[in-house]
């Protein structure tokens, strides 16, 4: 018999390490699991009430087996409490309050019970297994990992890792790359989740990061820092753009990133399924770095619209479809390299939309100052767009210009202030008509001309502001210019709704300050009913006295 034991003992012992080892866990964590089966199958033998313990000794594999119960005066749970009398006979010495220890008898696991027990250990063991995963990947977001395709599912490829598996989603993958069974690749890891069916390790080969790794593996000098690459773009599987810098001047950013005879570049290209890569010097200066994007067309002019990140380019008509590229694909990647929108026109459609906004801005000069067409042209030509302009300027700026005096820019200012109080005025008048409540006139940062567009967007109380995030209040609205077929005919597509006053470029610090504003009333009501109670209560404490008296 004692040698029977010593064997279950070594059995149990050889266990725990064989699957510590072939798990990559803990022991302890295996010894923690076979104690947690242990206790729930002896449990099940002297009933569940019983607080049932059970500690197995690593080395030796003798387990011990015992019950906790309380010293009380009164047992009321003959399960997990004796009285003094009964535990004076377990443990001498034991007092009121004391936990003590009962030893039971070792249990023979039956068929069943050795069924649950292995289900008890094999799942925590999983868990460990999982959370040890977790914590091997967790921090390496962002490096480049070699795997093995173990299958294909929905068109996502599970990828064997080695210690745990990951996951390149359909849309993750290189268009049109086939993934075979069996073959080795390389993508990067995008991000790491935990997830009730253990971590989920996603990885990419469409992200733009993973092409800047491959460069770093091999160029070495943008591994060694001399070499940066600022900026990239991708259209996964088609063509690419990354801008570079060097910071070194003997080395030329460019030439080392094509390497002697395009060897460097065409490694890239060759893990990227033929992907075509511009390499592209990066400049500080955005217009600069906007021309070189749009390599190879050849750009006439740039205009940049820094309050909109708006980049409005102009190209001769003969370049039109090259910056365009198939697809609009050329403009795109430059717009994503350059975090800007690109908006690609013709000398010609610039011509017409500079006379367009010309002939606009001075007839509402024209109109709202009661000038005649040549000082309204005048002001256009001199880089006035707006009436706030021309109302707010220094007085002896706009007493500067050629062919003005003091007293014109005087009469300038006046007039151009009080078609900005008639604006007021008419809005106001308009706000009040759509139902807007004058409290929120007295909101910071909002105009009368704000108040009418929030009134049209059904925003009429403090309490309608005040239900709004601040994106739902500014955000910009987002177009896409788009062309097909090479023409010039352009139509714009809302990307997103944007914010009811996204069109005033409102900042999210004004933004915030405006929902607070609006929300301030609700802290207020809640201290008036503090007050209110607080006062309930003392004028109760009064009738209480008066009556006694």
């Amino acid at each position: 018999m004692a040698s029977a034991i010593s064997a279950n003992r070594a059995e149990l012992i050889a266990i725990a390490n064989s699957v510590a080892t072939e798990k990559m866990i803990d022991k302890s964590i295996v010894i923690e699991a076979m104690e947690e089966a242990i206790q729930k199958s002896a449990r099940n033998r002297y009933g569940t009430e019983n607080d049932i313990r059970a500690k197995l000794d690593p080395n030796t594999g003798e387990l011990s087996l015992w019950r906790v119960v309380e010293v009380v005066e009164e047992v009321e749970d003959y399960f997990k409490q004796v009285d003094l009398k009964q535990a004076e006979k377990l443990q001498p010495g034991s007092k009121l309050g004391d936990f003590i220890v009962d030893p039971l008898p070792p249990v023979d696991l039956g068929r069943i019970d050795a069924q649950s027990a292995k289900q008890v250990i094999f799942q925590k063991v999983r868990d460990a297994e999982r959370e040890r995963q977790y914590e091997e990947f967790k921090d390496r977001a962002g490096e480049v990992i070699t795997g093995v395709i173990k299958s294909v599912e929905f068109g996502h490829v599970i990828v064997n890792l080695g210690r745990a598996e990951g996951v390149i989603r359909r849309d993750q993958q290189i268009p049109r790359e086939a993934a075979r069974v069996g073959e080795r690749v390389r993508a990067i890891i995008s991000k790491v989740e935990r997830q009730n069916r253990g971590p989920q390790i996603f990885l990419s080969r469409a992200n733009p990061d993973f092409m800047r790794k491959l460069f770093a593996q091999e160029v070495p000098e943008i591994y060694d820092g001399i070499i940066e690459i600022k900026a990239a773009a991708r259209d996964p599987g088609s063509r690419a753009k990354i801008g570079v810098i060097s910071h070194d001047g003997s080395i030329d950013p460019v030439g080392a990133c094509v390497g002697m005879k395009g060897s460097r570049v065409q490694a890239v290209v060759q893990e990227l399924q033929g992907e075509k890569i511009d390499i592209i010097p990066w400049s500080e200066d955005t217009a600069t770095f906007v021309v070189n994007a749009l390599q190879p067309a050849t750009v006439s002019r740039v205009v940049i619209d820094e309050e909109e990140n708006r980049i409005e380019v102009v190209v001769p008509d003969d370049q039109l479809s090259l910056a365009i590229g198939r697809r609009g694909q050329n403009v795109r990647l430059a717009s994503q390299l350059t975090d800007s929108q690109i908006d690609i026109m013709t000398e010609e459609e610039s011509s017409v939309k500079r006379q367009k906004e010309f002939a606009e801005r001075s007839k509402m000069f024209e109109d709202e100052l009661d000038v005649d067409e040549t000082l309204s042209q005048l002001l256009v030509a001199e880089g006035f767009t707006v009436l706030e302009e021309v109302a707010y300027i220094d007085m002896a700026e706009l007493a500067a210009i050629e062919g003005f005096d003091e007293e014109l820019a005087e009469e300038l200012q006046s007039r151009a202030a009080e078609a900005l109080e008639r604006r007021e005025e008419a809005a106001r008048s308009e706000r009040r008509e759509l139902g807007v409540e004058d409290a929120l006139a007295e909101i910071p940062h909002l105009t009368e001309a704000m108040l009418v567009v929030l009134g049209k967007g059904g925003i009429k109380t403090l309490d309608d502001l005040a239900d709004l995030a601040t994106d739902e209040l500014i955000a910009k609205k987002r177009t896409e210019q788009r062309r097909r077929d090479g023409t010039v005919n352009r139509r714009k597509r809302e990307e997103d709704q944007g914010g009811v006053l996204g069109e005033f470029g409102l900042s999210e610090e004004q933004g915030n300050e405006i929902i607070m504003a609006a929300r301030a009333h609700w802290f207020e009501d809640e201290d008036d009913a503090g007050s209110d109670d607080s006062g309930d209560s003392d004028n109760g404490e009064a009738a209480d006295a008066d009556t006694s008296q």
